[in-house]
């Protein structure tokens, strides 16, 4: 018999930080070079996103600094301020291939515009697949850097978000207005 190969895992040092914004609380979560998550600390089943995150890099997130959270807080107060459009905190988003390729659609829809999952979904030539591409929205774990409340139904109506639908409406109404004075 032989003897099984060792199965060398190398293990991600996690830090994580509340950044308060006027919205709530935002929990991000990094290493030295990566964001992993950034969500709304009130978030329903963060603490699941969490274990199964720290259980697929083989680590536990602690409290401190990083270079990208440094950075991240940088970037989310000047968004809110409207002096900010485009996100380049580093990111290392965790999803299936389908999902990637969602969530790279999405970073697509200029800020303070709206598309819908339909449209998502022919955009990445699936035209039939807008349910799926529901389900990769809700899957998101960077939110405003994946911008997935730019998404809504393709009646219009606002659908779900992960930090609320209430916050929802207020992003879309700040970067239309911030748009708007630009």
């Amino acid at each position: 018999m032989q003897p099984s190969p060792h199965i060398i895992i190398k293990k991600t040092s996690l830090s994580s930080k509340l950044i308060q914004t006027p919205l709530g609380s935002m929990l991000a979560i990094a290493d030295n070079q990566s964001l992993y998550l950034l969500a709304f600390d009130d978030r329903e089943n963060l603490a699941a996103d969490i274990s199964r995150l720290e259980k697929k890099l083989g680590t536990i997130a602690t409290t401190g600094i990083t270079k990208p959270l440094l950075l991240l807080e940088k970037e989310i107060s000047q968004y809110f301020a409207g002096a900010f459009t485009n996100f380049t905190t580093p990111r290392a988003a965790q999803g299936t291939p389908f999902q990637k390729q969602v969530w790279q659609e999405l970073q697509k829809i200029p800020y303070g515009t709206i598309a819908s999952y339909t449209d998502i979904a022919r955009a990445i030539g699936k035209p039939a697949a807008h349910r799926a591409v529901a389900r990769a929205n809700g899957a998101n774990q960077l939110v405003l850097i994946i911008p997935c409340h730019r998404i809504i139904s393709a009646d219009g109506s606002l659908s779900g978000y992960n930090g609320g639908v209430a916050r929802k409406e207020c992003l879309l109404a700040h970067e239309k207005t911030k748009r708007l004075q630009k």
